[in-house]
């Protein structure tokens, strides 16, 4: 085992986290894994890959990779028999290639005939779905002009001459003398739920680097409880700050079932989670999520309002 490899398994060990935790969070194959800390740099593709993956392990398991490469020097180039074993892979394609390059102006040759005669096609359909329109407009007036004369009714006339205007003509009535016209009293909307005070608001304020950040509202002495609840295996870190090197609310893999819940105070709170689908994280019944399969999210309580300060709880 190299000395590379024994670092990144002492890291992992230290934050109980298995092979397959790594790998279901940095989604690199567990045998590519179990080359990295052997030492074994053969298994992997190629030197752009062994690099690669020893950072997304490196940050997985909370180590930094720029230092990590800097203490245990340059890590070594693919064998020069993987990269002849690729070029002679790549030269064996190459008749199927050919082949395939001669079939290709033929099909070229057939296809646009064919899509001509659909163009074709398309606008011969247009120009006579066009052209049928007007003709039944013209018979429907000729079919009105020509109706019986002794079935029109005619049209009522005004005293004095002149037709009376017809209801749908858009005139309002003139009221009678002596009628009183009444206003209906409008009505007076009612106010908005969300405006309500002591709502407790969470919006995405910005993003720094890979943590997404979230500012939180409350009115002065409103709880602000940070709920996760889990529906299956993801590794969670829970931290009281800024970021994971302040006070440790809670550490490790969490379960089907488990409920957890914080109490938000100015000081902010860091949380990480491995496999985000398995932990719904939510604030005062707020969901928050990132879209992301593996989550960084901070929780900066507004410095204008007062949520509580009061520490954290824990419970099933």
């Amino acid at each position: 085992m190299s000395e590379l490899g024994r670092h990144l398994k002492e890291a992992r060990l230290q934050k109980g986290m298995s092979l397959d935790d790594v790998q279901e969070v940095t989604k690199i194959r567990k045998k590519y894994l179990e080359a990295i800390e052997a030492g074994d740099y053969k298994v992997l593709p190629g030197s752009f890959y062994v690099r690669a993956f020893i950072k997304t392990y490196a940050e997985a398991v909370g180590v930094n990779p720029d230092e990590l490469m800097e203490e245990h020097g340059n890590v070594p180039a693919a064998p020069v028999d993987t990269t002849m074993e690729t070029v002679i892979q790549k030269r064996s394609r190459k008749p199927e290639t050919e082949r395939n390059a001669k079939w290709l102006p033929t099909l070229l040759m057939w296809t646009f005939p064919v899509l001509i005669l659909v163009v074709i096609y398309l606008y011969a359909s247009s120009t006579m779905s066009n052209d049928a329109g007007p003709k039944k407009a013209d018979n429907a007036s000729l079919t009105d002009a020509t109706q019986d004369p002794a079935k029109v009714k005619p049209s009522p006339t005004a005293a004095g001459g002149g037709a009376v205007p017809s209801a749908t003509a858009g005139t309002a009535a003139t009221p009678e003398a002596g009628a009183t016209a009444t206003t209906a009293p409008s009505a007076t909307p009612e106010p908005s739920p969300s405006a309500s005070p002591g709502a407790v608001t969470v919006t995405q304020d910005r993003k720094s680097g890979k943590t997404t950040i979230y500012k939180v509202s409350a009115p002065a002495g409103t709880p602000v409880q940070v709920q996760i609840a889990a529906t299956g295996v993801s590794w969670l870190e829970v931290y009281k700050g800024e970021n994971s090197k302040g006070e440790k609310l809670s550490f490790g893999n969490t379960k089907a079932g488990e409920n957890l819940s914080f109490t938000l105070d100015s000081g902010g709170m860091y949380i990480k989670s491995g496999y985000s689908p398995a932990t719904a994280i939510s604030v005062n019944g707020q969901a928050i999520t990132d879209g992301k399969t593996s989550s960084r999210l901070l929780l900066e309580l507004d410095s204008g309002t007062g949520g509580a300060t009061g520490g954290s709880t824990t419970g099933e």
